[in-house]
């Protein structure tokens, strides 16, 4: 069965303030899986070692990847990426609106790549909101728009997942979910599946819709010691098939 996960690394700075990003592949290497979509990654950058991490975890995973930077100053970027074992092709990546009467905000993108799986497309996108309601609304309305969710290569079976800063009580939920399904309500087992903060994980905000044509068994959190550590957010991992 694959599986599919969205992990926000925090630049590969864990809860104990360590940079580490061996630790954040050594967590997704026990998770196993087949597809990942990270955000939050450095690549280049001074302040973490001029490291290029979604490269190097990939690498330590055995995987191929494609990144996107939300932001770049010269050479030093940083960004969200997804990683796959699959065969794949880059289909799409770019900014998300932000919120134009607060300035200084970070910027945010999205990723979107097909993945062969068991020989048939699946469509992938990656995103990352922001922290402020309004400008998440306007990321969510433009995901699912013409230029993501409604353009014409999207064709079903899809999944969007990542870091959305919003719970399921939010306009950007209700706003995702009249587009495709999430995840975890669709899931045979109910398993335990805050994300943030790690150690004491109390809020859901990153998630998986999905639409028809794909099965969910299982969307869970991990709360093993390395996981809890290694970054402030938890992965969430989804075990599902295509029909």
């Amino acid at each position: 069965m694959p599986r599919i996960v969205t992990y926000n690394v925090h630049r590969c700075v864990g809860t104990d303030r360590r940079l580490d990003v061996a630790r954040i592949a050594a967590v997704l290497a026990g998770l196993n899986p087949d597809i990942v979509a990270l955000q939050e990654l450095d690549v280049g950058r001074r302040r973490t070692g001029h490291v290029d991490q979604a490269h190097q975890i990939a690498q330590q995973l055995e995987m191929t990847h494609h990144f996107h930077a939300a932001l770049q100053v010269e050479e030093e970027r940083y960004g969200d990426a997804i990683l796959t074992a699959y065969p794949e092709r880059l289909v799409k990546s770019g900014s998300l609106p932000g919120y134009d009467r607060v300035r200084a905000l970070e910027p945010r993108g999205a990723l979107w790549v097909e993945v062969t799986v068991e020989g048939r497309p699946l469509q992938v996108i990656n995103a990352h909101l922001g922290l402020i309601p309004r400008e998440q609304q306007l990321q969510a309305t433009h995901l699912a728009g013409k230029g993501w969710l409604e353009h014409p290569d999207c064709v079903w079976p899809a999944i969007l997942l990542g870091d959305f800063n919003a719970t399921a009580s939010s306009v950007v939920y209700r706003t995702l979910t009249a587009h495709l399904q999430p995840a975890r309500r669709l899931a045979r087992r109910k398993s335990p599946s805050s994300t943030f903060p790690s150690p004491l994980p109390v809020l859901r905000i990153d998630h998986h819709f999905v639409s028809p044509g794909i099965t969910v068994e299982d969307v869970f959190a991990p709360f093993d010691p390395l996981s809890r550590i290694a970054s402030d957010h938890l992965p969430l991992v989804m075990d599902f098939e295509l029909i």
